[in-house]
């Protein structure tokens, strides 16, 4: 857990407050909970583990058209309503 820890303290450094916080199951349950510390005020925070498409945070964000998103990786470039933490660079994704 105390990974999920760090990745949400870095998290909350560059997204604004947020009122809730919802994961999608079951790769964003544990950073989710992580982030439940930093519950202020604001929009609801979707948290998944790894974007590769963007379908899941897509589809959650169908009722809550407001909502933030976090992923603490993605593989390619993200809606601009989803922060990542950290991203596979283009440079990286063509190495052999």
């Amino acid at each position: 857990f105390a990974d999920w820890q760090c990745l949400a303290h870095l998290a909350v450094e560059r997204l604004p407050s947020f009122g809730a916080v919802s994961g999608i199951p079951k790769g964003g349950d544990p950073f989710a909970a992580a982030l439940l510390f930093y519950v202020s005020s604001g929009p609801l925070l979707l948290v998944d583990d790894v974007l590769t498409t963007g379908g899941s945070m897509t589809a959650a964000r169908l009722n809550h058209p407001d909502a933030l998103g976090v992923v603490a990786f993605a593989r390619g470039k993200c809606p601009t309503w989803i922060t990542p933490i950290f991203t596979l660079t283009d440079a990286l994704s063509h190495t052999s």
